[in-house]
């Protein structure tokens, strides 16, 4: 059921506001009269964010689910609105989603195809989707079209989770050693500093305690920095100079800078392979595949070559010279264009590469777990090495 946000007036003249859930309006106007409430204002909710006042967006999921059930109902000769009011009621979908069905279907009902319907809602439905859409409205072939998109947003999905997944145990790993290494130093070390003759202290000893004091006396300095630091790189992204040189350190940063290059490649083959079987103008879906690359130095490439493919030559000469893509890649894009099935290859390097990146994923992952556990059992050596010195050097001279 719909969510409608209200404005009222209680006991005493005084000013309510919240949501409610009802069937529609006239039952929401009923059951603020019940709670003694008189209504000023009553209007469904558009699923808008409070921060930044736009339509949030969707799990991949949810929009995976949406493009296979339209696919199904309109293979089954289902109507367009008919299957848009079917989808707009299922109770398991998002409110934001079925919200925004449910503008689409009016759009539609008013003769709007139902690309140019969903692109109102880019949050939601990406300028992507919305151009296989609409390629697959002109061509007559929507059904096969809506269950490519579903299986492209699944693979992305996939992908994307497999990312977040390995990377959760180091990350969880990484805050764990640091919350341990500020505690010994702030609550730990201090303690026994107290109990412990300058004397006896060692070129460790100096720094450890060096560390603390500055720890202790400076932490609001230290926390206004890094809060400096995260406010710049964020405004820095913004500039045309930060998003190259972010998409420089995305690319060329050791260890994950070749699986990134490996995600964006597999994505760009993927995009275009699939506009491609879906019969969008080469021209066009290249263009689409560069505003979805998600990096500036890749799409700078995608554009190089854009030019290349108008001027009537090809492909894989410009891609080559980028240095983004394998040798590999690039021989079996040259040789797809030269038999002329360039969409078929492109998917099917898209699948193989993006196994391989999950298992560098993994590997990778595997790597960077005993470092951090190495890093983390040095600095505590560390430590322990700088408090345990002084304590035998204490034993020695009073045993002597």
């Amino acid at each position: 059921m719909p969510t409608y946000a209200y404005k009222a007036v209680g006991d005493g003249g005084k000013p309510v506001s919240g949501s409610l859930t009802a069937e529609n309006q006239q039952v929401a106007l009923r059951l603020l009269e019940e709670k003694s409430l008189f209504p000023l204002n009553v209007e469904e909710s558009r699923g808008v964010s409070v921060v930044t006042g736009r339509r949030k967006g969707i799990k991949l999921r949810h929009l995976t689910t949406f493009y296979q059930q339209l696919a199904d109902l309109l293979s089954a000769g289902v109507p367009m609105l008919r299957a848009l009011d079917v989808l707009t009621g299922q109770d398991g979908s998002p409110q934001v989603l079925r919200q925004a069905l449910k503008e689409a279907r009016e759009d539609v009902a008013g003769g709007a195809t139902l690309a140019d319907a969903m692109e109102k809602n880019p949050q939601i439905f990406k300028p992507l989707h919305c151009s296989m859409i609409r390629a697959g409205e002109h061509g007559g072939f929507l059904e096969d079209v809506l269950t490519r998109l579903a299986g492209f947003a699944e693979k992305q999905d996939e992908l994307r989770n497999k990312l977040i997944g390995a990377m959760i145990y180091p990350a969880l790993l990484l805050f764990v050693g640091v919350v341990v290494v500020v505690v010994i130093m702030v609550l730990v070390v201090p303690k026994l500093r107290a109990h412990l003759p300058p004397e006896a202290f060692n070129v460790m000893t100096y720094l450890l305690f060096g560390g603390c004091d500055f720890l202790v006396g400076y932490y609001p300095v230290l926390i206004g920095a890094v809060i400096a630091l995260i406010v710049g790189v964020q405004a820095f992204k913004r500039t045309a100079t930060g998003r190259r040189a972010i998409s420089m350190v995305q690319l060329r940063a050791p260890a994950f800078g070749p699986l990134y290059t490996m995600v964006s490649v597999s994505r760009f083959c993927r995009i275009l392979g699939t506009l491609l079987q879906n019969g969008v103008p080469v021209l066009q879906s290249l263009k689409i595949a560069r505003d979805s690359a998600g990096n500036d130095i890749l799409a700078e490439n995608i554009e190089r070559a854009t030019e290349s493919v108008r001027r009537g030559e090809t492909l894989s000469g410009p891609l080559g010279e980028s240095g983004l893509f394998p040798g590999d890649i690039l021989s079996m894009i040259a040789v797809a264009e030269e038999s002329n099935n360039l969409e078929k290859v492109l998917v099917q390097i898209a699948e193989t590469n993006e196994t391989r990146t999950a298992r560098a994923i993994d590997m990778t992952v595997r790597f960077v777990e005993p470092m951090l556990l190495m890093m983390m059992a040095v600095i505590v050596g560390a430590i322990a090495f700088a408090l345990l010195l002084p304590i035998l050097q204490m034993g020695a001279t009073g045993s002597a």
